[in-house]
C-alpha cells in the first residue's frame, strides 16, 4: 500500500507542475498579445 501512496504523491505533483508550467504559458501568450511588435497582427480590412 505505501507503493501506490507514494504513486499518487509523486502523480499529485507532476499534475501541479504541468498545470502551473501551462499557466505561466497561456499568461506569457496573453501579455504577447498585447504587445505592438507585430504590426500584420493589426491589419483589418475596411
Amino acid at each position: 500500500m505505501a507503493f501506490f501512496s507514494s504513486a499518487i504523491n509523486i502523480l499529485q505533483t507532476l499534475v501541479v507542475a504541468i498545470g502551473a508550467g501551462l499557466g505561466v504559458w497561456g499568461v506569457i501568450n496573453l501579455m504577447e498579445g498585447y504587445g505592438n511588435d507585430n504590426p500584420g497582427a493589426n491589419a483589418y480590412v475596411s
